[in-house]
């Protein structure tokens, strides 16, 4: 048991956000939460009485993912330490339990409520599909939080120092920010942008030095890379299950990227993609024209294809989850000849396809 909890180092990173970004963002929380009570509806429902070109098929609409650090971090242990154990307490389980019980709000009570019915399932009084059963909205919290949370833990070998490669299970997602490089953040979802046009930020804010190493936070491919005005040279990694977009934007001007990484390449988890920087906002390529050096990243969710862009795209707060991931941030070596920097430690992530999808 002592070896899993070493699987996630329990330290925790975070600056608290002042009142007036505080204030804008409840505004749009309000907003999201009328939104979200409508899809909800929609998903419950089937989408019944809507027009084929209305309801464009049965899937999620939109995801108000509010999970805390603290209760992922409470939910993720509880699942590694039951690995093993004749239950097996699936952390999407618990978590969508406390946002069914907390009206999709995690608070002080969010911890009761994940011992409560980890203590239920562990004792087989109660499964998930008679949660499923008993609770209206149950069903679309899992599948909602199984999009945001499917690919971060699970089974992987890391490398030993014999070179040998030794079978894990625990938390295989990281910060994207690499080990040992300091960084500040705070909750920015939703503060207002105007370059362009006036808009939302829908990704997170991390603010460090020019060159910081940044990492997958997931296995996946390359889906997009290149300059884009707003975010500069920027990376866009889709999962392998494809249900999550992972947006990386304002890395370093002339060397963006890691060494010969192309649109189309697999990455593992844990891997440098690229460099933080500060372009973008701007027609012109290689331009820095972001004042503070800063990591973008977005996590967008994707249950049909026909969300992947335009008006149905469905962005969620990242700064919960980059908390949550700060606790595990892959360690990297620089290679002098080249100025490259790589991950320390090798693993194999069993999601990467062995052939091309």
């Amino acid at each position: 048991m002592e070896s899993r909890r070493q699987a996630y180092n329990e330290r925790i990173v975070y600056k608290e956000y002042g009142d007036g970004v505080k204030n804008r963002i409840m505004a749009c929380l309000l907003l999201a939460t009328l939104i979200l009570g409508a899809g909800i509806y929609l998903y419950e429902n089937g989408f019944q009485g809507l027009p084929a070109s209305q309801s464009g098929g049965n899937f999620i609409k939109w995801v108000d993912f509010n999970a805390s650090k603290e209760a992922m971090k409470k939910a993720c242990l509880l699942d590694i330490e039951s690995y093993e154990s004749d239950v097996h307490l699936d952390w999407i389980t618990l978590l969508a339990y406390a946002a069914v019980r907390g009206g999709g709000e995690f608070d002080s009570k969010s911890a009761g409520y994940i011992d409560d019915v980890a203590q239920k399932l562990a004792q087989k009084e109660t499964t998930k599909e008679a949660l499923t059963e008993k609770y209206k909205y149950f069903s679309y919290y899992y599948d909602a939080y199984s999009a945001v949370l499917g690919g971060m833990l699970g089974e992987f070998e890391i490398e030993e120092e014999s070179g040998k490669f030794q079978k894990k299970y625990g938390l295989k997602a990281f910060s994207p920010i690499a080990g040992g490089f300091s960084y500040q953040d705070y909750d920015d979802f939703g503060v207002g942008r105007d370059f362009g046009y006036k808009r939302q930020h829908l990704g997170h804010d991390m603010m460090g030095l020019v060159g910081t190493p940044i990492i997958a936070c997931e296995s996946g491919y390359v889906e997009a890379l290149g300059w884009n005005r707003y975010g500069g040279w920027r990376i866009g990694i889709r999962s392998f299950d494809k249900k999550r977009y992972y947006y990386y934007a304002h890395l370093r001007q002339n060397r963006p990227y890691a060494e010969g990484l192309k649109e189309g390449d697999y990455v593992t988890a844990g891997d440098v993609i690229g460099y933080m920087g500060h372009t973008g906002y701007s027609d012109k390529e290689n331009v820095n024209n972001i004042k503070t050096v800063h990591l973008h990243v977005g996590l967008q969710l994707i249950f049909d294809e026909s969300q992947k862009d335009g008006n149905n795209e469905i962005w969620v707060d990242f700064y919960q989850l980059a908390g949550f991931l700060s606790a595990n941030r892959c360690e990297v070596v620089r290679n002098d000849a080249t100025k490259e920097w790589r991950r320390k430690v090798r693993m194999k992530d069993p999601a990467v396809p062995q052939k091309p999808i």
